[in-house]
């Protein structure tokens, strides 16, 4: 009688016939130093131990080694310097390269820049409401810097731009819900290019000044909202004010996809 194991052939096991994939050995040695990574067990900025060790630890060679260097570099979990005095050294996780793979992957399948608002907008509408829930004085104080800031830009269209994204991205850190500050971030490094490509196109126009007036006072009765805890009428404002944002910035028919903007 034939196995199981026999009619599943290969090196892989599976479950009603589906081969599952063993993990390569760089990989699990990749995947042991990452939760080592992970939870805190070598810290930002330090050196991984010396590759003779890490050999012995994992009982690997040291083409096997490297090779989980390689998958840890590519996630930029480190950062590994050529040489005498080369070596690896640990990186912090960051949102920006989740945000980059999410670009290419949006790029590969035609999405629209439409498409990316209007996920913005589903992120970033309740954030203004659990903010206004959740705030704290604290959170106030930087609230109403941000918008002092940007007041004192509002002469300089390309300063202007970058505090008012900035103060987006401080609604949704405030929040306080991590899960959507990561995917605000990934859909952020897209929204912020197309903010940038119009500033070039448009800084100073009457129709550029009037949207930063109107995105402007947006902003600062979103602090009045959620200084009053108004969870519901500070949801309402910052979708209309995302609508609003979204329907200026995507006058410019020559972008109408990710791939225009990023290709």
């Amino acid at each position: 009688m034939t196995s199981t194991t026999g009619r599943q052939g290969g090196g892989g096991g599976g479950v009603n016939g589906v081969k599952v994939r063993v993990p390569k050995m760089a990989e699990l040695v990749a995947a042991q130093l990452r939760r080592k990574i992970v939870r805190g067990e070598l810290a930002e900025g330090e050196a991984l131990p010396a590759e003779s060790a890490l050999m012995a630890e994992f009982a690997v060679s040291r083409p096997t080694l490297r090779e989980a260097f390689r998958v840890l570099e590519s996630e930029s979990l480190i950062s590994v310097r050529r040489g005498a005095r080369g070596g690896a050294r640990v990186q912090t996780p960051e949102g920006t390269v989740a945000a980059r793979y999410a670009g290419v992957v949006l790029e590969y399948r035609g999405t629209t820049l439409k498409d990316v608002y209007d996920a913005r907008t589903v992120i970033e509408a309740p954030c203004a409401g659990l903010l206004a829930e959740g705030r704290t004085d604290e959170d106030l104080e930087r609230l109403r810097a941000a918008v002092a800031e940007a007041e004192a830009l509002m002469d300089d269209p390309s300063a202007f731009i970058r505090a008012h994204m900035e103060f987006h991205a401080l609604v949704v850190e405030l929040a306080g819900n991590e899960t959507l500050s990561v995917l605000n971030g990934m859909v952020r490094h897209i929204i912020d290019q197309a903010n940038w490509s119009h500033v070039d196109l448009d800084a100073g126009s009457p129709e550029n000044v009037r949207a930063n007036r109107r995105g402007f006072r947006a902003h600062g009765a979103l602090v009045e909202l959620v200084a009053a805890r108004q969870t519901e009428a500070a949801e309402e404002l910052w979708r209309l004010h995302l609508q609003e944002a979204e329907d200026y910035l995507l006058q410019n028919r020559s972008m109408t996809t990710v791939l225009d903007l990023l290709g």
